[in-house]
């Protein structure tokens, strides 16, 4: 800092003044990378961002979990269809369907260039997905026009054979804008399905969480519990609540009444 007056206060004249010190701020954050092994065997390698707001810094379990259970559906759930992930941070569900054989993958998170330039990284740098590629990275925000993801679709498709939302139901706030962009989006065809997996990492606002389904069944659709696993460990150590909770993930089914 510049130099004292005479009458002991900091003078404002020393090209100093507004300097911060050294360490004021925090050194930016570097991506790390996850790593994921597929059932069959292949080994995937992800980047993560190094910090983000939006919380695309981690690779959640309900991502991981979610994953593994496309591959162990992969016939009935992947296998030639059209399929949209929302919030999907590092991508690793729609990568793993990319890999087994969907017909169009198009991932998307909140369009943050962070965010998207590392879906695509992650995209780019991966050698098991096929040639041409079958997924494209999207920047996009719940409850807009879905038209351009839609536009991005083969053979003049309008609507998504399976929809993926993988730890996003703690956004309460938002809940009304995802369910808006599940019934924008979501086919009506026989199969077509919206899978939800989430973990209550704050159990105490567990039925704050639920009230998405709840929203799910009062703007028509159906709402079928499917899935429970329990994990070998909690993500956060010292985070509080009920561990268990914190180391469950829940998935449900969301789909168009049939006809």
């Amino acid at each position: 800092m510049s130099t004292s007056d005479d009458d002991g206060e900091i003078g404002l004249g020393g090209s100093d003044l507004f300097k911060e010190p050294d360490d004021f701020y925090e050194p930016e954050k570097q991506p790390t990378f996850a790593s994921h092994r597929l059932a069959r065997g292949d080994e995937l390698t992800l980047r993560l961002v190094g910090h983000n707001p939006l919380w695309g810094h981690h690779l959640w379990n309900a991502g991981r979990t979610l994953a593994t259970y496309l591959e162990d559906n992969a016939a009935t759930l992947v296998h030639g269809k059209c399929m949209l992930e929302l919030g999907a941070g590092a991508g690793l569900p729609s990568i793993v369907c990319a890999m087994l054989g969907a017909k169009q993958v198009i991932v998307t998170d909140y369009p943050d260039a962070d965010l998207i330039e590392n879906l695509q990284y992650n995209i780019d740098h991966c050698s098991q997905l096929p040639q041409p590629r079958n997924i494209t990275a999207n920047g996009f925000l719940w409850g807009a026009d879905t038209m351009p993801l839609i536009a991005r679709l083969p053979d003049s498709i309008e609507s998504f054979d399976l929809l993926i939302l993988a730890d996003l139901l703690f956004n309460h706030s938002e809940h009304a804008k995802l369910l808006a962009t599940v019934q924008k989006t979501l086919g009506k065809k026989t199969g077509a399905q919206a899978l939800v997996f989430f973990t209550p990492y704050r159990p105490w606002l567990l039925q704050k969480d639920l009230a998405f389904f709840d929203l799910a069944r009062n703007g028509g659709l159906e709402v079928q519990k499917i899935f429970e696993h329990v994990m070998d460990k909690v993500m956060f150590e010292e985070d509080p609540g009920d561990e268990l909770l914190r180391r469950t993930v829940f998935g449900y089914r969301l789909t168009w009444p049939k006809s």
